[in-house]
């Protein structure tokens, strides 16, 4: 990419978005192609055809999705399925008939079977049924990378596909009933800190493990992957083209109730954390592995508590 390219960044207003366009910013990119949802309604054919014959694009970073905790995920089962296969066949084909000389494709380290051996290789992928709770979301995100691998086999395009882990970081969802575990609890302690409670529920019983990357490194690792590999990079040595997808991670993870009294010790909060086992876990285990990204030549720097301070002072704000 050059820095006059113009680059079109797909869901610029979102955690992900917003770090990747903060990201290129800093690198000094100057040509880049933001649109709301109220400018550009992407489950739209026509309106997208539109957009990429009128701005033509030479980048795209689809980060645009339907995302959500596991409530959220669980509930909205068919929105879910629908609006994210809508948006990435709409991206993803017209930036093969407009052109475009590379697409990166977001997806999520949930497309890995329910039991995928840890920490989850690219390989694992399609091994062994999925998660029940957040199936059609890792469905839909499969189906993307698929596509991207297939447009890249028959027409010769450059679509790579990256499977970050649990993102937290600043302009994140604080909603209780729509985010993931990471903002819900820092809204959850900060709020009870706040109203002096005694204590704070937590779903579950605390003892599930995830692995957390700060956004502004998944960002840094989008970029590096958009400046330095191609899809032939990822697809030598093998003898079929599957799994050319890239997880980003850290490597690392943590309990809930870890996580739980990390926040605990930021926020300042004295009170008790209670697990309410009645409530869902979800899958017990999701480290991913990143060795093949490390291979690649990127790795994170921002570490989970120095993550969290960061985020709560935005937060607190």
């Amino acid at each position: 990419m050059e820095k006059n390219s113009k680059i079109y960044v797909a869901g610029h207003r979102g955690l992900v978005g917003s770090a990747i366009v903060k990201n290129l910013t800093c690198k000094g990119y100057t040509n880049i192609i933001t649109r709301t949802h109220a400018e550009l309604d992407l489950t739209n054919q026509q309106v997208v055809s539109g957009f990429f014959a009128q701005e033509k694009p030479e980048y795209v970073i689809l980060a645009a999705a339907k995302v959500g905790g596991i409530v959220a995920n669980n509930t909205l089962r068919a929105d879910f399925m629908y609006e994210n296969l809508q948006i990435q066949n709409n991206l993803i084909h017209q930036s093969y008939v407009h052109g475009v000389k590379k697409l990166l494709f977001l997806g999520s380290t949930c497309i890995y079977p329910k039991n995928a051996p840890q920490p989850m290789n690219e390989e694992s992928l399609l091994t062994s049924e999925l998660e029940y709770t957040n199936e059609p979301y890792a469905i839909a995100k499969i189906a993307g990378m698929k596509m991207c691998e297939s447009y890249n086999l028959q027409y010769g395009t450059n679509f790579i596909s990256v499977m970050p882990t649990n993102l937290y970081g600043p302009n994140d969802n604080f909603d209780l009933q729509t985010s993931h575990v990471l903002p819900a609890l820092i809204r959850k302690i900060h709020e009870a800190k706040q109203h002096g409670d005694k204590e704070v529920e937590i779903w579950g019983s605390g003892k599930p493990r995830r692995e957390f990357l700060y956004s502004e490194d998944m960002a840094d690792a989008c970029v590096f992957i958009m400046e330095n590999v191609d899809f032939k990079d990822v697809v030598q040595g093998k003898q079929e083209a599957r799994n050319t997808h890239i997880n980003i991670g850290t490597g690392k993870d943590v309990s809930i109730q870890e996580l739980a009294e990390l926040i605990q010790n930021v926020v300042g909060y004295e009170g008790k954390l209670i697990y309410n086992t009645s409530k869902p876990d979800g899958t017990m285990l999701k480290l991913s592995d990143s060795s093949k990204l490390h291979a690649l030549g990127w790795s994170h720097k921002m570490e989970l508590e120095e993550g969290i301070k960061t985020v709560y002072g935005w937060y607190s704000k």
